[in-house]
């Protein structure tokens, strides 16, 4: 469908002020919180939006079929980033080397069990599918969508409070919105998120990512606080 150019710079404007604009005040005001009450309900409301919006391919958000012909690429990746990982924590910060699952695998098996649910699908509904569809007439539907994804994902992970979270999942970000953008499958994307985040809170890198960690963390921006 073709639109108007006020119209697209209204969803640019929109784009930034929801992903950025909208991360920066959250992690103002609830830094140290789980951001996982606030993700279900923006996942249900992205949703509600896709199920309502002429034109989306409601198919997208499972389509389950599109992973087999995935699987083989996404293990190998997968088998390539967790020796990476698991040679740059041993190399970097010994004794975080599979922290979790050694000092608290109770905790470590709940959070294999919930992630994907809880977590990794909302995640994906947003930056993902929602992103995907509404903002097609800014970024158009290849690199360019993959890349304002990658960016979003990778900046909303400032929650965390480290440089690393946000330029890490934006590598992560790239990597499942290409998935999707192969496969229009939610639940492809999903799988292989979901692999990802295992492996990095099972090789030691979970304290990048979990909300607890670092309760009065902050971002830097050019010096100041966020």
């Amino acid at each position: 469908m073709r639109i108007g150019s006020l119209r697209r710079a209204y969803l640019a404007a929109e784009y930034a002020a929801l992903f950025f604009g909208g991360t920066t005040a959250y992690n103002a005001v609830a830094r140290g919180k789980s951001p996982i009450p606030a993700l279900l309900v923006l996942g249900s409301g992205a949703a509600l939006y896709l199920r309502r919006s002429r034109g989306f391919d409601r198919n997208s958000l499972w389509r389950a079929e599109a992973l087999r012909p995935q699987a083989r690429s996404m293990a190998a990746s997968a088998g390539v980033s967790a020796l990476g990982l698991a040679a740059g924590v041993a190399a970097l910060r010994r004794e975080d080397l599979f922290d979790l699952p050694r000092r608290n695998p109770l905790v470590w098996l709940a959070v294999l069990t919930l992630y994907p649910a809880l977590s990794v699908y909302p995640q994906e509904l947003i930056f993902r599918s929602f992103l995907f569809h509404r903002y097609a007439p800014v970024f158009g539907d290849g690199l360019g969508m993959v890349a304002a994804s990658a960016a979003a994902f990778g900046y909303v992970h400032i929650v965390f409070g480290t440089w690393f979270s946000v330029l890490a999942s934006g590598v992560g970000g790239w990597i499942f919105a290409m998935r999707y953008l192969r496969t229009q499958s939610l639940f492809t994307a999903s799988v292989e998120h979901s692999v990802y985040g295992m492996l990095v809170f099972s090789i030691g890198l979970g304290r990048y990512f979990y909300h607890g960690a670092a309760p009065a963390a902050r971002v830097r921006l050019g010096g100041a606080a966020v």
